[in-house]
């Protein structure tokens, strides 16, 4: 494999994950003096999780009235908001006052933890004269989050759905990034966690797939792709 002259990475499940539902539920409910006990923050959470509210589940099935908010959720923000804050309210939760305090917190950059390699790996790739760019599907900004990382600014391009118009796996988002880097696809690999990031794939981007579970599982899986796909 000829050695690459960038890497791409996608954003939510590959350098950060949303905090787990648990802590999500127990956060909001505890600002609000709700003091919940461990079952009911668990049972919640499950409801949360199942109709797909908490940003680390899909739902396991989408109701028609929200089915158009869904489909167009990482290209506009009033839809991401009006879907997101509609499947809350169909996992029945129960605090009606609660629910855009929930949504607000599923954004805020305190929600979002790294993995224990992220900023190890991006950190080595420009050490190793990488050009790097983050790719995300998504309908808020995250360079606050990125920022309180420390990712930010290693970062030389962060390319976002709702600001450019283009979801992946379209390869367009992939090729807007090459460009912005100044790179050829070719000479680029993104590091993703699902197909759509695999979209690349036709403009000769290198894909390399990482587990989506929580933090405290994945240690040490990005910096280990970095160093094999530039080990000499």
């Amino acid at each position: 494999m000829d050695q690459p002259r960038a890497m791409l990475f996608d954003f939510s499940g590959t350098l950060m994950h949303f905090e787990s539902a648990e802590n999500w539920v127990r956060t909001v409910t505890d600002q609000a003096g709700l003091g919940l006990d461990e079952g009911e923050v668990e049972h919640w959470a499950g409801r949360l999780k199942e109709a797909g509210a908490w940003y680390g589940a899909y739902p396991t099935h989408v109701p028609d009235h929200l089915a158009e908010l869904y489909e167009t959720r990482d290209l506009d923000a009033p839809h991401h908001r009006a879907c997101y804050i509609g499947l809350i309210r169909e996992s029945g939760w129960p605090w009606p006052e609660l629910v855009e305090a929930l949504y607000e917190r599923s954004n805020s950059p305190e929600a979002w933890v790294p993995y224990p390699d992220a900023l190890e790996a991006v950190s080595e790739a420009k050490d190793r004269g990488l050009a790097t760019a983050l790719i995300s599907n998504i309908s808020f900004d995250i360079r606050p989050h990125l920022k309180h990382a420390g990712l930010l600014d290693l970062l030389d391009a962060v390319v976002l759905s709702y600001e450019v118009g283009m979801v992946k796996p379209d390869p367009k988002i992939f090729q807007l990034a090459c460009d912005t880097l100044g790179v050829d696809p070719a000479s680029a690999v993104m590091v993703g966690d699902n197909a759509a990031d695999g979209g690349g794939s036709a403009l000769g981007v290198r894909t390399h797939y990482v587990d989506l579970v929580p933090v405290e599982q994945r240690p040490d899986s990005l910096i280990s792709v970095l160093r094999e796909i530039t080990a000499s």
